[in-house]
């Protein structure tokens, strides 16, 4: 199912009657908020995993 331009502008313009452009803003800016707090725990986890790895006795 391809969704053209026309179809898009429909939707964008249903959710921004649904919720308002600063319910929208917030909702966006928490997202963006959540995907860089993974990203961080995943860059802080990495370190981690080498040490365990260099710990771990080798078979």
């Amino acid at each position: 199912m391809n969704l053209g331009p026309t179809e898009l502008i429909i939707i964008l313009v249903i959710v921004l009657v649904l919720f308002g452009v600063g319910r929208i803003g917030k909702i966006g800016g928490e997202l963006g908020s959540a995907v860089a707090n993974f990203r961080k725990g995943l860059n802080e986890a990495k370190p981690e995993d080498k040490k365990n790895e260099t710990d771990a006795p080798q078979a």
